[in-house]
């Protein structure tokens, strides 16, 4: 991961896309955004956050930025950012599932939430589980090959590897499969602030406040959680447990601002939040956040 952010293609603002934050107040002391490119496609949309306090393997201060493509034609599937806090660039990574054949295809998912500890990065596949990559496993094509191929082009053809024009191709190593039709992985984050880290999954439920929380052990032995809660709220993007406490983010619309919702045992307290705010990671003391709406993405800070 080091090599892909030395080499980062993509310039970042320091609170930039400042309608991000609408009525706010106070506003997050710390927000990043995505260059122009980013915040005005209408095809990619970011969602899940996490970063390398949560990996605890990775070199250099980083962040990790799930995206969807919603596709005005043909799929591009998923991919992922790689920001660094230090210098406010990133480089964008496809995620990909590869065939028997030594070619590869999109993953046609939402990818709502994202997770990274040691070198796994877990991105949630909503009705399926979760899907593994190994960030020891990045394949870099202009070393590959020497260039990036056919920017509309995706997997092996003619004996030559293309990613979209991504020059970096990530593929899927493991799978956290739902044996049966039951619960929804919309988000996840790591809690490492006990003894032993676990894994927070939940469901974003519109309508409804029956979503749920719940924390697993990174191992998953047994296949059920330590424990699981009802989050009584509508509309929940992200959650994540640090300290006894649990965090939620909570969305409206791409207009109206969101809220953080904070549980410490029975004591309950809202807190404002900016416009779409998605997945939820403690990295450096502070609760993080991305926001997806066009003009409005940036990957914000607040005190705990």
């Amino acid at each position: 991961m080091e090599a892909v952010l030395a080499n980062a293609n993509r310039a970042g603002r320091n609170k930039g896309a400042a309608a991000a934050m609408g009525s706010m107040k106070p506003r997050p002391d710390i927000w990043y955004a995505f260059d122009d490119k980013d915040q005005d496609t209408a095809d990619w949309y970011p969602q899940g956050l996490t970063g390398s306090d949560d990996s605890g393997n990775i070199g250099v201060p980083a962040f990790m930025i799930s995206w969807y493509f919603r596709p005005t034609a043909g799929e591009r599937g998923i991919r992922v950012s790689f920001l660094s806090p230090q210098t406010l660039k990133y480089q964008h990574a496809l995620l990909v599932l590869a065939k028997p054949d030594g070619s590869y295809g999109p993953i046609n998912i939402h990818a709502g939430g994202v997770a990274c500890f040691g070198d796994l990065l877990y991105v949630a596949d909503t009705t399926r589980g979760l899907r593994v990559f190994d960030l020891n496993k990045v394949l870099d094509l202009r070393t590959a090959q020497k260039d990036l191929g056919d920017g509309n082009r995706v997997g092996r053809h003619g004996g030559k590897l293309h990613a979209f024009g991504y020059r970096y191709v990530i593929p899927q190593t493991d799978f956290w499969r739902v044996a049966t039709a039951g619960p929804r992985f919309s988000y996840v984050a790591i809690d490492r602030s006990g003894d032993t880290p676990r894994l927070v999954t939940g469901e974003y439920r519109d309508p409804g406040t029956d979503g749920w929380v719940a924390r697993w052990p990174l191992d998953l032995q047994g296949g059920a959680p330590e424990d699981a809660y009802v989050t009584g709220h509508a509309k929940i993007q992200g959650a994540v447990s640090y300290d006894g406490k649990w965090y939620l983010s909570q969305a409206v619309n791409s207009t109206t601002n969101g809220r953080l919702r904070v549980f410490d045992g029975d004591t309950a307290t809202t807190r404002p939040f900016p416009i779409g705010p998605e997945d939820l990671t403690v990295q450096g003391g502070k609760l993080w956040s991305v926001t997806e709406f066009r003009g409005k993405r940036t990957v914000f800070g607040v005190p705990l």
